[in-house]
């Protein structure tokens, strides 16, 4: 394949980044950018040298692939146009914000052979890689993702903006179904819940202790896992991890017995490796690193806690 057409539907805060991650790879053609905002649409066409449309239609037959950075409640249209052209999509997450939505993107893709790829970007963290090959049946996990408020995304809950980074992470991590969930949320700026917690408890016996907050004093992105012979701390967004694990040689120290090494990884471009990631997928027509089913997996764990949520403020209602 010669270089792949591209275009990226939705150029807001983050869209824009998608369209110059795009025009700087030599493999691709950057063939035109979409957004319902002409002003913002025209700016970004003109920062990437590349074309405005102001429909997404006018990318039919101009594109192989695309990258969907609209609105969450426009990914299910948007994606199931680009499919029924034939073109394999990047849906920045989370993939939809309806499951039956997503069942149907992923078995329209299926039956055409294209790839959906859903953006979980903390999968490309150099920290998350460096995971690869250490993760051994981890038995309790705790995440935390903290934001200082910036009024963006506020049109989904908390859970579909932040904490659904952190269900895909522990979803890949623990490899088994979810036996049970609970979950606490409030709304305290926006319409959307703000704050929310939930508890997941997996049929192997692990259990998750997730946190995720848009109006904190600081920002915060770290994650800690427990297993039978380590335990593990990743800084996402300092890019470190510690490890902490049996070491008879060491008799002394904050744990006698145990052995504690930090490793900090250079700064990465993510998004970048992301969407060359994606660009390789579907130039090589093999599986994304992570599919629609994943996205639909987390999807699905967040609309539970979202639920659970509604529910537990019902009760307190009363």
């Amino acid at each position: 394949m010669d270089k792949l057409r591209v275009g990226v539907v939705g150029v807001g805060y983050l869209g824009k980044f998608h369209a110059q991650k795009y025009q700087h790879m030599p493999d691709v053609e950057m063939v035109g950018i979409v957004d319902t905002d002409q002003n913002q649409g025209k700016k970004v066409a003109k920062d990437t040298h590349t074309t405005y449309y102001p429909d997404h239609r006018s990318l039919y037959g101009k594109v192989d692939a695309i990258s969907i950075a609209a609105p969450t409640s426009a990914h299910y249209t948007i994606a199931k146009a680009f499919l029924n052209q034939n073109v394999d999509v990047l849906i920045e997450k989370p993939i939809t914000n309806v499951l039956d939505d997503a069942d149907e993107l992923i078995r329209i893709a299926k039956s055409k052979g294209l790839l959906i790829q859903v953006g979980h970007l903390e999968r490309f963290n150099p920290a998350v890689v460096a995971l690869n090959g250490k993760i051994d049946q981890p038995r309790f996990i705790e995440s935390h993702r903290l934001s200082i408020f910036q009024g963006r995304c506020t049109d989904v809950s908390v859970v579909l903006d932040l904490m659904i980074h952190d269900i895909d992470l522990i979803l890949n991590l623990v490899q088994s179904e979810i036996k049970a969930v609970n979950a606490a949320g409030i709304s305290v700026i926006s319409g959307n819940v703000d704050i929310a917690n939930a508890r997941l408890e997996f049929i192997n016996g692990a259990v998750a202790n997730v946190t995720a907050s848009r109006i904190s004093a600081k920002n915060e992105r770290k994650l800690r896992l427990f297993q039978k012979d380590a335990y593990i701390s990743i800084d996402f967004a300092n890019h470190q991890i510690t490890f902490v694990h049996p070491d008879e040689s060491q008799t002394d120290g904050i744990i006698p017995g145990m052995g504690i090494e930090n490793f900090t990884f250079d700064k990465s471009d993510a998004l970048d490796d992301e969407l060359k990631s994606f660009v390789s997928a579907v130039k090589e027509r093999r599986a994304p690193l992570v599919t629609g089913q994943m996205g639909r997996d987390a999807l699905k764990t967040a609309l539970t806690i979202m639920s659970q949520i509604q529910e537990t403020s019902k009760h307190l209602e009363l």
